[in-house]
């Protein structure tokens, strides 16, 4: 028996909001999408172009209040080739939430509040 990561999911108040921060931050692309009949809710997946892992984006018509993230203990984590140049983007951008400069990594908060673990490519 084998199993293999297909996606990891978060719920979103404002989808597109959502989309242009994860393209932008991430470069993150729109792979799929699935819409219900009925206009209730709205499944994104996202890719980085290079793996099969996907990143799902669910967003909810009759959501209007913020998700309770707990205490923010669960994250993604996404390597990047060029860590300086990623890490001032997302300082530009003003989404760096937490730096830990001795373990040579950051994290960054998306539009909902959800962490993001940016690591250099190699260590």
């Amino acid at each position: 028996m084998q199993f293999t990561f297909a996606h990891n999911s978060i719920n979103v108040l404002h989808l597109e909001k959502s989309l242009a921060f994860y393209r932008e931050a991430l470069q993150l692309t729109e792979v799929r999408r699935h819409e219900a009949p009925d206009g209730s809710f709205i499944i994104v997946f996202l890719g980085d172009g290079q793996t099969l892992h996907q990143f799902e984006l669910t967003w909810l018509k009759d959501r209007k209040e913020p998700y309770n993230l707990g205490d923010n203990e669960f994250h993604l984590a996404l390597k990047v080739d060029d860590f300086a140049g990623a890490h001032a983007l997302h300082e530009k951008m003003g989404c760096i939430c937490y730096e830990n400069k001795d373990m040579v990594i950051y994290f960054i908060n998306d539009p909902d509040g959800y962490w993001i673990e940016i690591i250099p490519q190699k260590r």
